[in-house]
């Protein structure tokens, strides 16, 4: 298969979560200190990249038809919660994510921590809060390039596209904080997802796709369309549920 949608998939992916692991970072950093701040972010990634060097090499020895199968469940259920927070947020249903409130609000929780030095760290707060950011955000990525590397047997094609978003994002985010349009690129990533985890987990159970790996051609836009129905019907539920509450309010 063509590396260019694996390379795309991933680096999108990384860009969302480095964002989120940036909003933690600055607002340990500026908030706090950034000594304490750059070493929890630097521990957390030691414990990613060897995560990475222990469990890639391990899956690429398993056998590649059940490989696929659990790997194309495994990427169709997180596929799909990408896409279901997606969907709700851009109907409504869900507030959207907001980085500049995010943001407020972990700058708000470290003003009001209390300082304190633990195992060589002169603030603990502020290297548990960058750990912790970075780590749980940069565990979604790993997943995804574990897999999907593994996948096609080419994890180190996927795995220097995590390091690039991190850089890609830095500047904006550190100078304006500005809003990019992270539910749509949660979206576009959601539908990827879904539609490798659908590909790989029905070859993984024996399926035969028509055309093989050009069946992601019809696949990828069957997700999207499936998706953007969703949105519509959501949205026309919405303003029928709130026509009559109107009527009321002229009524009365």
């Amino acid at each position: 298969m063509n590396a260019l949608p694996l390379i795309l998939t991933v680096f999108v992916a990384c860009a969302v979560e480095a964002i989120e692991a940036l909003t933690i970072v600055l607002a340990a950093g500026i908030t706090r200190e950034w000594k304490s701040t750059f070493q929890g972010m630097a521990v957390a990634l030691v414990v990613l990249a060897a995560i990475t060097a222990v469990v890639g090499p391990a899956i690429a020895y398993l056998p590649l038809t059940p490989l696929r199968l659990v790997i194309g469940a495994l990427l169709a259920i997180f596929g799909l919660q990408w896409l279901r927070k997606a969907v709700l947020r851009a109907t409504g249903y869900k507030a959207l994510h907001d980085e500049a409130s995010a943001y407020l609000r972990e700058v708000t929780a470290a003003e009001t921590a209390a300082r304190e030095s633990k195992r060589g760290v002169s603030d603990w707060y502020a290297f548990t809060l960058a750990f912790k950011g970075v780590l749980l955000e940069g565990l979604e990525v790993v997943f995804i390039v574990i897999t999907f590397g593994a996948n096609q047997k080419n994890i180190g094609a996927a795995a220097p596209i995590t390091a690039a978003p991190m850089f890609f994002w830095l500047a904006p985010k550190v100078i304006t904080m500005t809003k990019v349009p992270e539910n749509w690129m949660k979206f576009a990533v959601g539908i990827m997802l879904t539609s490798f985890g659908t590909f790989w987990g029905a070859e993984g159970a024996g399926v035969a796709w028509p055309g093989n790996d050009a069946a992601l051609l019809v696949l990828v836009p069957v997700v999207a369309l499936v998706a953007a129905g969703c949105i519509l019907w959501l949205r026309s539920r919405k303003v029928a549920a709130a026509a009559p509450a109107k009527e009321t309010e002229v009524v009365g």
